[in-house]
């Protein structure tokens, strides 16, 4: 579907409401409908929010991208938003990763792949700090996560699946301030308490995280992943 120059996915779904979003990195557009919403009443809604579209095309296109990276020795990485040198050291023993001061020493085999083992080491940074994050929010909201998981995410930071009260967070997270991670903790376990971004989610999120606006938008001012992606 076309909404004058821009080129709408609509997919229908057994689902109550009507789901929109816009994608890194080129800002493809994309509505989930429910089955019962015709094609006309799509469109009606896509023109209704086409200033929002452009907004938020603007936004994911001019966002910064991250150098390509080549695990060499000084490159730049970052975790907990601060920035590290890396040192590769090869030698046939377990893979390894430590912080010394300002250098993140990377341990691997000569075989082995760079980018797995720190990706694998980043997973387990958000593993470890996460659930003392969950714990906190789940006294104050009155909910409860039954499970999480961290993976690579290409497209979004988490989800929440309030069926299952389960919540996934993006590897990524691990690179930027923790305030970041805890506002995305916060987004997706309110989603536990309403699914979709309508008023009430929002007054949710100024009730439990007044501050949740200034996050957001220091998380989507940071570079992010230089990836082609696919969708």
């Amino acid at each position: 579907m076309n909404i004058g120059e821009i080129a709408v996915e609509v997919f229908r779904k057994d689902i109550k409401n009507v789901h929109l979003s816009v994608y890194p990195p080129t800002g493809k557009v994309r509505i989930s409908a429910p089955l019962r919403m015709n094609l006309e009443t799509t469109r009606v809604f896509a023109i209704s929010k086409l200033r929002w579209i452009r907004q938020q095309q603007k936004k994911v296109i001019d966002q910064e991208r991250e150098p390509p990276r080549e695990y060499l020795d000084r490159e730049s990485h970052y975790v907990w938003g601060k920035r590290y040198l890396l040192k590769v050291i090869e030698k046939h023993a377990p893979p390894a990763v430590e912080l010394h001061h300002r250098r993140i020493l990377l341990q691997v085999r000569p075989t082995s792949p760079k980018q797995a083992v720190l990706e694998e080491w980043y997973r387990a940074q958000l593993k470890e700090a996460v659930p003392a994050l969950i714990a906190k929010w789940e006294a104050l909201m009155g909910v409860k996560v039954n499970r999480f998981f961290v993976q690579r995410m290409k497209t979004k930071w988490g989800s929440c699946s309030r069926h299952s009260a389960a919540i996934r967070l993006n590897t990524d997270l691990a690179k930027k301030p923790r305030e970041c991670l805890e506002y995305i903790v916060v987004h997706e376990m309110v989603h536990l308490l309403e699914p979709t971004h309508n008023d009430r989610f929002t007054a949710l999120m100024d009730r439990f995280m007044p501050g949740w606006r200034h996050h957001r938008e220091r998380l989507n001012r940071l570079p992010v992943r230089h990836e082609n992606w696919s969708h």
